[in-house]
Formats: C-alpha cells, sequence, structure tokens
C-alpha cells in the first residue's frame, strides 16, 4: 500500500515519547512507560480543527494521555479502557474537582497516623536512615493466591509490609472525596519507587532491595497532585468520561454518531502481555484479587498476544478473506515448522496473529456508528516481528483494513522508530490517518 508519510523533524526519536517539562500537570500522576505523549495529542487535535464544540473518543484510553489533553484544551471526551486499574488511573487523572488544599492536609494526617504505627513497631520508615525492623516484628503480606499473581520479587517483605500499612490508613482514615487521588498517587510511588520492578521497555525485576521508604515518596506526589489541581480548576468542568469496557463493543459504551475525532494507540501484535506491566498496583489496590479476575480481565481485551487468546476466539473470522493477514500468519507457522518450534504458546503466534487483525476489524466496524460524518482518526500502532522474525507491518495491515470497512486512508505518518530487541532491526511506529465519510 502506497503510504503518506510525515516525519516529525523537530524532535529526536529519543524525545519524541518523553514527557515534557511543560505538560507534566495531570500526565504525571500515573503513566505507563510505553505512553505516547501529550504533545502527539496536541499536534493532531490542531490538525484536525477540535475544538470545543467536538467530542473527542479514545477506544483504548489506556492511562487516558487523550484525555487529559483534551480537556486542558477544553475539548469534551470520552474513554474506553479493558483494565481496571488503567480504567481506575484515567478516570483519576481527569478529576479536577478535589480541593488541592484539602487534599494535601488530608494526606499530611494519614502520613502521621500510618507512620506512628510503624514507629510503635520498631519500622523507620525516612530516606537514607532505614533500620530493618526486630525479629518480633510480624510483617504483613498478602493472600497466597494474590501473592501468586505477582511477578516475583517485584516488591521486597519489608516495603510490602509498609504499603499496606498506608494502604489501610488511606481507606480507614483519609477522606472519601480524596481517597481516589491518594491511592493513584501510592500506585505510582509503588512502580517508581516502592518496588523492584524496572523497565526496558519490558517490565521485570531489578536486584531486590531490602528496603525502601514509602510514606515519603508517596506524599511527594500527593504533593505534585495539589500543585497540579490548582492550574488545572479553570478546566474542571470540561467533560470526560471514561468507561470500563471492550473496545470492540464500541456501540455498547458510547452514543451513536456523538464523535467527531478518535486518537488512540492499540495494543500491537506481540509477546508483551500487558496485564504484566501493572500487576503490582492492580494487585495491591485490589483490582484483581485472583487468577478467576485476571483471566476475565483479558477476556475484553483486544487479542495481542498467546497468553490471552481462549477456546472459542473467533475475531480471525472478521479477516479470514484478508490475504496478507492469511501470507503473514502462514509465514508465521512455516518457520515455526522450520526451526522446530513445538510449544504451545509457540503453535498460537499464527493464530493470535489472526485474532488480532480481526480484533481490529471488528472495532473498527463498530465503531463506525458512533462516529459523526466527516470524523477524523489517528492509530499510532507499530511493527512487529516478535513471532519468529516475521515482518508485520501494522500500520500498513491496519490501513487496508480500515479502508475495506468504508474509511478513507488519508495517510501514514511516521512517528519514530525503534530498536527490535531481538532483531536489531529499526521497526517504524507510525500514526494510521482516516476519515469516516459517513
Amino acid at each position: 500500500m502506497a503510504a503518506q508519510t510525515r516525519h516529525h523533524d523537530y524532535l529526536s526519536n529519543l524525545e519524541m515519547n518523553r514527557l515534557q517539562a511543560e505538560d507534566t500537570a495531570a500526565h504525571r500522576w500515573y503513566r505507563f512507560v510505553l505512553s505516547f505523549p501529550p504533545h502527539l495529542v496536541r499536534d493532531y487535535l490542531e490538525r484536525f480543527g477540535a475544538t470545543e464544540q467536538h467530542r473527542v473518543l479514545d477506544p483504548f484510553c489506556g492511562t487516558g494521555t487523550t484525555l487529559v489533553e483534551s480537556k486542558k484544551l477544553g475539548i469534551a471526551s470520552a474513554g474506553i479502557e479493558a483494565s481496571p486499574l488503567a480504567h481506575f488511573a484515567s478516570s483519576v487523572k481527569v478529576d479536577w474537582t478535589p480541593d488541592p488544599t484539602g487534599l494535601l492536609e488530608d494526606a499530611k494526617l494519614i502520613a502521621e497516623v500510618a507512620a506512628a504505627e510503624l514507629a510503635d513497631d520498631g519500622i523507620e520508615d525516612v530516606p537514607l536512615l532505614l533500620t530493618p525492623p526486630s525479629d518480633q516484628t510480624p510483617l504483613r503480606t498478602l493472600p497466597p493466591e494474590q501473592m501468586a499473581l505477582l511477578l516475583r520479587d517485584s516488591i521486597s517483605p519489608l516495603p510490602l509490609h509498609k504499603t499496606l500499612v498506608l494502604l489501610e490508613h488511606i481507606q480507614r482514615h483519609g477522606q472519601s472525596e480524596y481517597r481516589r487521588h491518594h491511592l493513584l498517587a501510592l500506585a505510582d510511588a509503588l512502580v517508581y519507587s516502592i518496588s523492584n520492578l524496572k523497565f526496558g521497555p519490558e517490565v521485570g525485576v531489578e536486584r531486590p532491595k531490602p528496603d525502601a521508604p514509602v510514606i515519603a515518596p508517596w506524599i511527594a506526589r500527593v504533593r505534585a497532585m495539589s500543585t497540579d489541581l490548582e492550574a488545572l480548576a479553570v478546566r474542571q468542568d470540561v467533560p470526560a468520561t471514561v468507561h470500563h469496557g471492550d473496545a470492540r463493543n464500541v456501540l455498547q459504551l458510547i452514543e451513536p454518531q456523538s464523535v467527531d475525532v478518535v486518537i488512540t494507540s492499540p495494543p500491537y501484535p506481540n509477546e508483551k502481555d500487558y496485564t504484566r506491566t501493572t500487576r503490582l498496583e492492580s494487585v495491591l489496590l485490589g483490582f484483581i484479587k485472583n487468577r478467576t479476575e485476571l483471566k476475565q480481565m483479558k477476556r475484553i481485551l483486544v487479542r495481542s498476544n498467546t497468553r490471552g487468546v481462549y477456546k472459542g476466539d473467533d475475531d480471525d473470522e472478521w479477516v479470514a478473506q484478508h490475504p496478507e493477514v492469511q501470507r503473514i500468519a502462514d509465514a508465521i507457522e512455516a518457520r515455526r515448522i522450520e526451526l522446530g518450534k513445538t510449544s504451545g504458546f509457540e503453535r498460537l503466534y499464527g493464530r493470535v496473529t489472526k485474532l488480532y487483525f480481526g480484533g481490529m476489524a471488528r472495532h473498527l466496524a463498530e465503531l463506525r456508528s458512533v462516529l459523526r460524518p466527516g470524523a477524523r482518526l489517528a492509530y499510532v500502532v507499530g511493527d512487529q516481528a516478535s513471532y519468529l522474525r516475521v515482518m508485520i507491518r501494522t500500520g500498513e495491515l491496519l490501513a487496508d483494513i480500515a479502508r475495506s470497512l468504508g474509511y478513507r486512508v488519508d495517510g501514514i505518518d511516521l512517528f519514530r522508530t525503534r530498536l527490535a530487541t531481538v532483531t536489531k532491526e529499526q521497526l517504524r511506529e507510525e500514526i494510521v490517518l482516516l476519515r469516516w465519510r459517513g
């Protein structure tokens, strides 16, 4: 497919995905490592001519970058997100109603109570002055079925104990109007200060640290929220709604012919289990309590990796007649046989590729009903080669599927390139530009 390409020459490849200093308000409250940047949303809202008379949709809204940026610009928005933790994060990040002073003062009171309980048990939580508790101090932990959901050593026993103490006091002693913001601040502190997690970009575990401060990094994040809320209050009444649901069932959540602009980044077809990225905070904050709930969450995700494929999945029927999708799936299977790969996951590589593009076709087909005539769409997607090094040109395939469903393809912009982990090839991340003519 011939593609129109637009290069963002004004920023380097590294800077392209970085959160700029002027964009931190609300965005910094909690953010996926691989979230696309606010300046990209602004760029396309401007190009699409979005104004306060329009409505923006992000059907794969993640942690709410599109919604936050739209609200800052005074444009109404809605989002759909399957992950309960990401849905929670997005809904908090577009709630700018809490009193900034009250938010911080309430957090200070919670911190005092939590610190006092820890001190009574002989546990310090002061940075650089950490001392181990006495052997007699029983440490709190999670029930076994919840611990089994976590990446091994993702959080050390003592920081986990302190986190559970703080969490209890947020829930018991904090004022209800501030609780959601306090919990989100704790989620962010967990990932980037308290835990042993690392991202490169896959989530992993670094050498476990015996202890880490908990209350101090949490308070620091609440203080940043308070500062941001003072600046954002002028836009607090701009509508921004976040739905917990399946992007393949858009019409169940969004009103017909109510959307003028779509800016989103769906999952890419690869072996990344996106639920692992937020597993620690999802479990600790109670959004996932056991493997049954984890499985239920995965069922409403577009199938993008083999760990989310289930018996009865039939999204592949949507692309049964698409020659390029079928060719890629066949090439992956042929490569698997050639290399003698026989694991259950490897046998699913070809199938999950068809399920992914079928799921995206199903999403785009249903999306048509909620779009107004002339609606403009931008999909941030990336090439992949993680299935036995068979190249998948995601942007080109998505554009072709959209065209077959009646969308006009306005072009494909190059967002940035990235280095493939295994092959060391430069893979393209692109923005597929579509228009719904109605």
